[in-house]
This record gives structure tokens, C-alpha cells and sequence, in this order.
């Protein structure tokens, strides 16, 4: 029992002097919780518009189709898995029921469901099914669930619509599908086939959501884990605070300039989701099979999104026979080779890296060294001491080397730092400017005309605090 009493005793005390020995910078503003952290590391995922529509030829729906209207002959989920697996994408979000109020899984409380449809004799599931095959392929499965509803009756009584609406919530996220990773609300509220319009009640949605799928981030205008990007075209803006006034937003919202670019000052970490349809439309249709984004357009959407530390969520919508059609398929093919290839060497890796200031640690002296951004840890960063807010890290190359692209990752587990920063190349014997920013956050990802540089300097020129940079990478 003493030995025993001992042991606790030395483990308090060991514990109380890591605690005073923790010289780390302690965080700053709004931090990411571990859902929005996955999310961050997520970085592409598909959209899948698909329902009704797909066989109508609308975007909208009315809500008045008739159930048998939906028919695919060769409805294949794995095959969408695949598609989104071999293009790089971490996970599907699948609109179970769009506006027009059709449910893709057999719902208990409206017949205007696959059940209904006559499709495979009313025994099957589409979100059965693609989360089935999400788990084959070690993909994170979401959902989306319009809260407009053309179809029900409830739609603009009030509580009785949003008690609906939240038992189809309980269905799809009770658990019976597995873990969901993502919950996709958009703010459409029109009227219903009452001619009324719905207040929704998203306080009480969000609290369930969080219930049911406490792993699940909640994405809509006003967050309140990721929000919207302010258009439809997949395009970060060039400054992206992850940091948002939540508060001051809605689902709905009209203000998508300030969704854009958020907050340097903001109260809540909200990154920016940017949704994007490879075809004109979000819905397949025949007469757009020659419109499908090339895969320079999807390469510049990836820069504009991924590359300024925003998700990118690109839409892929399967046709009539419930595949996704060849067309897309090869298209984001081209697009994970392109990318594949760009990225397969990190010229970093085996180069040396110094800084002007590093913090100073009685820890360890190798704590926040420069070194930290080359070691392949994302849990390890090079940082400065709380007063100095600029800096300097320096990657240096044994022979000159070809540089066009650079990747900077801040800590962001501490928060989001850097308002501002450029990139030198040595070219020469001499210093040359060759891009420049404003925020960094989970990662930014900069090209520039190719220098053959025996050394990169990242100089943090402005930042809130203390910058924690974690990686620097070089294409």
C-alpha cells in the first residue's frame, strides 16, 4: 500500500513539473476541435446530387413527382466509392432528400421514399448502400438533408414540420448508417405545397445532430463547425480566416463576401467549405455529357480551394442509371495523376533549415527549431517567442534545385496566426521575392514561374501572435 502511495505521489509530482516545464506557446483565439481537425485533413470530398431530378431534368424539384419516376437500371454505390477513391477523395455526402422532400432511404414517416418508388421492388436503400460501400473503401460518409420540403403538408405549420423534420434526422443519423463525418445543411427555404414558408428551427436540429453524431462537423452559411464559401464555384478566397463572428450569421445568409474571407478577429473556428458541381448543373443530365470540367479547370479549382486552406467539396453526379458516367470518372482521374505527379517528391526532405529567432525551450533546444517544419510530424512546429510576431525559416539545398511550388502549414491546433508572409528564392547568390499571402491556417499552397534556388526563405512578415509553422514543403 506505501509503494503504492509512493507511485501516485511521483506520478503528481511528474506531472506538476511537465506542466511547469511546458514552455510551449499556450493557444490563441479559437481552436479546432478534434471533428474539425479530421475535416481539415480531409481536404477533397465528393458531392452527390442525386433523386428525382436525376430523371426529370430539373435542378429543383417541385415535389409533386411521382415516386416511380425514380428508376435506375444499374444503381452500383461501390462504383461511386471507387471513382472518389482513385481521385484522392476522403469521403461522399449524399443528398438524401433535396428540396423536393424524395428520401433515398425508406423512410417511416412519408411515403414519397425509395419504398414507394417501385425501384428494385421498394427493398432497397440508397444511403444502405453507399455507406456500405464508404466502409469497403475506408471513406467518411455525409449527409445531406434539405430542410425545404415541396412535398409534405407539415412544411410551414411550424413545430410540427420541425418535429418532422427531426425524426428523418433520428432515422438517418441515429446510427443505423454508421459514423457520420459531415452534416450538410444548406439555408433554401421556399414555400411549400401549402404555399407557406417554414421557420426553421436549426438550434434544435444542430443539438440533435451533435447528439446522435457527436463525430459529425455541421456544415451551413453560419457554420456552426464549417461554413459556406459564399459561391458555387469552388473558389477560397485568397485570405481565409478559419476564424468567424458566428453569431452575426445565419443559415442564409446573403453576406458571402465576409463568409469568404471570415474574421481576422473572429470568435469561432468556422473554416470554409467550397462546394463545386464538375457539370453545369448539380443534377446529371444527357445534354451536359460534353460539359464536364476539364481537368486543368478541376486543377485550378484544387489551387483555389485546397491550396487557401479551405475543403473542397466537388459534386459528381450520377446519371440515369445510377453510375457515375465515364466521362466524370476519367476526368478525375486525369486530375489525381496531374496532382499525384506534382506532388511526388517533396524537394524539402534532406535539405537543412535554419531560422532568424526560435522559441526558447528548457524542455529541449531542439523543441521549436527550425528543423521541425522538415520532419514529417505534423505534431511537431517551429515557433518564436510570444513577443516576436515575424520571422524567418530558411530551407537550404545541397545543389540547386528547381522550386515552382510551396506548402506551408501553420499548428493550427494553437490557433490561426499569420496575417501575412512572402517567399524568397536564393537564385544565384541572390535573394528573390517570388510570392507572397496573407493567411496560411491549415495549409496554403502557393505556385510561382519555377526558380533553380539553392535555398527557400518563408518570412513571416505579420502574424497575431507567436507564428507556429509545422510544415514547409517544396515542389
Amino acid at each position: 500500500m506505501l509503494a503504492f502511495c509512493t507511485h501516485l505521489l511521483l506520478s503528481a509530482l511528474s506531472m506538476q513539473s511537465s506542466l511547469l516545464t511546458d514552455d510551449a506557446p499556450v493557444p490563441f483565439g479559437p481552436v479546432p476541435t478534434a471533428a474539425q481537425l479530421a475535416w481539415h485533413d480531409r481536404e477533397m470530398q465528393m458531392f452527390i446530387h442525386f433523386g428525382p431530378n436525376t430523371f426529370t431534368g430539373l435542378e429543383w424539384g417541385e415535389g409533386g413527382e411521382n415516386p416511380k419516376l425514380f428508376a435506375p437500371t444499374a444503381l452500383d454505390a461501390n462504383q461511386w466509392a471507387r471513382v472518389a477513391k482513385d481521385a484522392g477523395m476522403e469521403a461522399i455526402i449524399l443528398t438524401t432528400k433535396h428540396h423536393d422532400g424524395f428520401c433515398l432511404w425508406p423512410c417511416a414517416s412519408t411515403t414519397h421514399d425509395v419504398a414507394s418508388s417501385g425501384w428494385s421492388g421498394g427493398e432497397r436503400d440508397v444511403l444502405r448502400e453507399l455507406s456500405d460501400a464508404c466502409a469497403k473503401a475506408g471513406l467518411g460518409l455525409g449527409v445531406y438533408l434539405s430542410p425545404w420540403d415541396r412535398n409534405n403538408p407539415k412544411y410551414g405549420t411550424g413545430s410540427a414540420y420541425n418535429e418532422y423534420f427531426m425524426a428523418q434526422l433520428r432515422e438517418v443519423l441515429g446510427g443505423a448508417y454508421g459514423p457520420i463525418v459531415e452534416m450538410w445543411f444548406d439555408g433554401a427555404c421556399g414555400e411549400g405545397p401549402n404555399g407557406k414558408r417554414q421557420v426553421y428551427d436549426f438550434a434544435a436540429f444542430n443539438a440533435l445532430v451533435h447528439e446522435l453524431q457527436p463525430g459529425a462537423v455541421i456544415f451551413s452559411d453560419a457554420g456552426p463547425e464549417v461554413r459556406w464559401v459564399g459561391n458555387e464555384r469552388g473558389i477560397g478566397n485568397e485570405t481565409h480566416w478559419c476564424r468567424l463572428n458566428r453569431d452575426e450569421f445565419f443559415p442564409g445568409t446573403p453576406r458571402s463576401e465576409e463568409l469568404g474571407e471570415g474574421h481576422r478577429d473572429g470568435t469561432h473556428w468556422i473554416p470554409a467549405e467550397c462546394d463545386v458541381s464538375i457539370r453545369p448543373g448539380w443534377f446529371y443530365h444527357p445534354d451536359t455529357d460534353a460539359k464536364v470540367k476539364s481537368v486543368d479547370a478541376l486543377e485550378e479549382i484544387w489551387y483555389a480551394s485546397v491550396g487557401r486552406g479551405c475543403g473542397l467539396l466537388l459534386n459528381v453526379p450520377p446519371d440515369r442509371r445510377g453510375l457515375i458516367h465515364d466521362n466524370d470518372a476519367a476526368v478525375l482521374r486525369g486530375l489525381r495523376a496531374r496532382l499525384d505527379a506534382t506532388f511526388a517528391k517533396d524537394l524539402a526532405r534532406g535539405a537543412t533549415a535554419s531560422a532568424t529567432t526560435t522559441r526558447v525551450s528548457t524542455v529541449s533546444p531542439t523543441r521549436f527549431s527550425a528543423s521541425r517544419v522538415l520532419d514529417g510530424d505534423a505534431s511537431t512546429y517551429w515557433a518564436t517567442d510570444d513577443a516576436v510576431h515575424d520571422g524567418a525559416v530558411t530551407i537550404s539545398f545541397s545543389a540547386p534545385t528547381k522550386v515552382g511550388i510551396v506548402r506551408i502549414e501553420e499548428y493550427i491546433k494553437l490557433g490561426q496566426r499569420v496575417a501575412k508572409f512572402h517567399v524568397d528564392a536564393l537564385v544565384d547568390g541572390e535573394w528573390k521575392r517570388v510570392t507572397e499571402g496573407t493567411t496560411i491556417g491549415a495549409r496554403r499552397i502557393l505556385r510561382f514561374d519555377g526558380v533553380s534556388a539553392t535555398a527557400i526563405r518563408v518570412v513571416i512578415d505579420d502574424a497575431l501572435a507567436a507564428p507556429c509553422i509545422s510544415s514547409i514543403q517544396c515542389y
